[in-house]
């Protein structure tokens, strides 16, 4: 069975954005993941790729969405859900406003940047055109200890 064909949730979709997340790490880029699933099936799974791109628009987030709007055929991803490690910074979260996905779905909280419930709330902000659901800490501990061992392992 192909990925595409198989039906996941949360946790599952949480499971393959860690293993995009691990990729971006062995690359030597941070090590974040995101997955968009539309009707309960991975249409795009990418990771972080800043450094072996020098794009500083090539946030997981942003290119697993480019993917998902191209697999899909259409810019806008309602009913999408958009499953990364880390909360997303205000460029990815307006990413996701743009692409009206019906739910950002996040691990670790991003203290410092994060843009749908830590720092920001861009998301849920009513004066917007369009909000989507947040789920927060879905295997939050897993995806934290990615980032730790990752800049851990650069400071030494």
């Amino acid at each position: 069975m192909r990925e595409a064909d198989a039906v996941v949730d949360h946790e599952a979709a949480m499971g393959l954005a860690l293993d995009e997340a691990r990729a971006a790490g062995a690359a030597g880029d941070v090590p974040i993941g995101a997955v968009v699933v539309v009707e309960g099936r991975v249409v795009a799974r990418r990771h972080n790729q800043r450094e072996r791109s020098g794009d500083p628009t090539a946030h997981a987030e942003v290119l697993a969405l480019r993917d998902a709007a191209a697999a899909i055929g259409d810019r806008r991803l309602r009913g999408a859900s958009l499953v990364v490690t880390l909360e997303p910074c205000p460029m990815c979260a307006g990413a996701a406003w743009a692409a009206q996905v019906a739910e950002v779905v996040f691990g670790a909280a991003d203290l410092k940047a994060g843009a749908v419930g830590s720092l920001y709330n861009v998301a849920v902000d009513q004066r917007l055109n369009h909000t989507s659901a947040v789920v927060a800490g879905v295997r939050a501990d897993e995806c934290a200890g990615l980032l730790t061992a990752f800049f851990a392992d650069r400071r030494r």
